[in-house]
């Protein structure tokens, strides 16, 4: 088993956390990344070499995703053959936590292993809903439930790593990709129940709440802004067309079919990660059914909704917002889904071909 841990700016909980390592495992591998903290961590950094682990690192901050996989790079061409757990410099993994994930790990299985938090006690809101939230996003893209997408506890059996090299990102939203990619690359998702500690309010935590947040809801965000430019375009349209035609039928449908076009090329290139692995006919013949199953359900909800009571504008803003959500899973799970996945000779060579150059820096 080897340890990984990334570690920017790290205070006196990174040495403290190693004791506990090698108090309860001796003979444990770790490896420390310096995501670029600088000289004046210098003294950390040295003391954590000092009690027998290996770091490694940069001379500028590259973010944990990027950190990460420098960490699996080292152990693939140095360490090879071995499991690897993940886990944070901050002191909120416990020793405990950490072997039970190890422990979960199956040396050749196809799955990764969360320690997954139940959110309980004391816990910092920025925290509490940053998880609501990409708990929210990663159902709505897979179709699966996690209760705890944001964990740094992670185990990955050795003949992983080069899939986790291959996976994009270089910050926060490097892990929620991980678990985005995992299906279709033909991995499971385990998860083992763990404590939820947060040291003096995470105050160690070096999250950006607004550009980090930017990057892990990136998808869903790029999805909302084009809806929002199809229903201007939709409307501009429409408002075209009954000033040249005297149908409101050709002026609804026109406006509909220019829209979604639209819409159907920006998120085939550039919402979708995956959006054109398959051929734009077959693409496009799916989406336009999905587009009219939309049209339908819409007229259905509204008139639901208006046998019940709902006023007209409440039922038009719940509907819409109800489809939207709809829309998202389904152009993310079935329209624009990876072609057939990497395969694991492929997600090797991707990860062969990103690898970045690492050194010892002590």
């Amino acid at each position: 088993m080897i340890i990984l841990i990334p570690a920017y700016e790290p205070d006196l909980q990174l040495p403290a956390l190693i004791r506990s390592i090698r108090d309860a495992e001796p003979w444990a591998t770790v490896v420390v990344v310096d995501d670029g903290s600088g000289p004046e961590y210098k003294d950390v950094f040295d003391g954590v070499k000092a009690l027998g682990c290996h770091v490694i690192g940069y001379a500028r901050n590259r973010g944990k995703g990027f950190a990460l996989k420098t960490g699996f790079g080292f152990i693939a061409d140095h360490l090879p053959g071995q499991n690897v757990v993940c886990a944070d410099s901050d002191g909120q993994h416990t020793i405990v936590d950490i072997l039970s994930v190890a422990a979960a790990v199956r040396p050749g299985s196809a799955a990764m292993v969360l320690g997954t938090r139940n959110f309980t006690g004391s816990v910092p809101a920025r925290s509490r809903f940053g998880n609501s939230a990409t708990r929210l996003l990663f159902t709505l893209a897979t179709g699966e439930r996690i209760s705890d997408t944001q964990t740094g506890l992670r185990g990955y059996p050795a003949a992983m790593l080069p899939w986790l090299r291959s996976i994009r990102g270089e910050r926060y939203e490097y892990e929620l990709n991980l678990l985005l990619e995992a299906k279709q690359a033909g991995y499971a998702i385990r998860t083992v129940d763990i404590a939820t500690v947060y040291l003096n309010h995470n105050a160690g935590s070096h999250f950006r709440p607004v550009a980090d947040s930017v990057r892990i809801y990136a998808p869903l965000l790029k999805f909302l802004a084009s809806s929002f430019a199809a229903f201007l375009v939709d409307t501009l349209v429409f408002l075209l067309l009954t000033l040249v035609t005297d149908s409101l039928l050709l002026a609804v449908v026109g406006a509909r079919a220019v829209s979604s076009a639209v819409n159907f090329l920006v998120n085939r290139r550039v919402v979708f990660e995956h959006g054109r692995d398959k051929p734009a006919a077959a693409a496009g013949l799916r989406y336009f059914s999905l587009v009219i199953v939309l049209l339908a359900a819409n007229y259905g909800l509204i008139y639901a909704l208006d046998a019940l009571m709902v006023a007209a504008l409440p039922a038009k803003i719940l509907t819409e917002i109800t489809l939207l959500a709809v829309s998202y899973a389904v152009q993310q799970r079935f329209l624009f889904s990876p072609a057939g996945g990497k395969s694991r000779d492929e997600a090797r060579d991707a990860g062969r071909a990103g690898q970045q150059p690492v050194r010892p820096i002590r």
